[in-house]
C-alpha cells in the first residue's frame, strides 16, 4: 500500500519552491521528496509529534492507495 500526500500551495509558495528546486539542481517533485525525507523518524511518537503541527492545515491531504 502506498500513501499519497497532496499539498496545495499559494502562488508565492510555488515561486519559492521553483526557485529553491532550481538552486538545488533538481525537479520540484524530487526536491519535495528530499525535504520530506530529511527528518528521520525513530518511533511512532516522533511521527505524531511532527504531524501535530500540521493538523487543520487545509492545504494538506493524505490518501492511502
Amino acid at each position: 500500500m502506498s500513501t499519497l500526500l497532496t499539498v496545495r500551495l499559494t502562488a508565492g509558495e510555488k515561486r519559492i519552491l521553483a526557485r529553491r528546486s532550481r538552486q538545488a539542481g533538481m525537479k520540484k517533485a524530487t526536491f519535495v521528496r528530499q525535504l520530506i525525507r530529511e527528518t528521520p523518524f525513530d518511533t511512532a511518537g516522533d511521527v505524531l509529534r511532527d504531524i501535530e503541527r500540521h493538523f487543520g492545515d487545509d492545504r494538506l491531504r493524505i490518501a492511502r492507495r
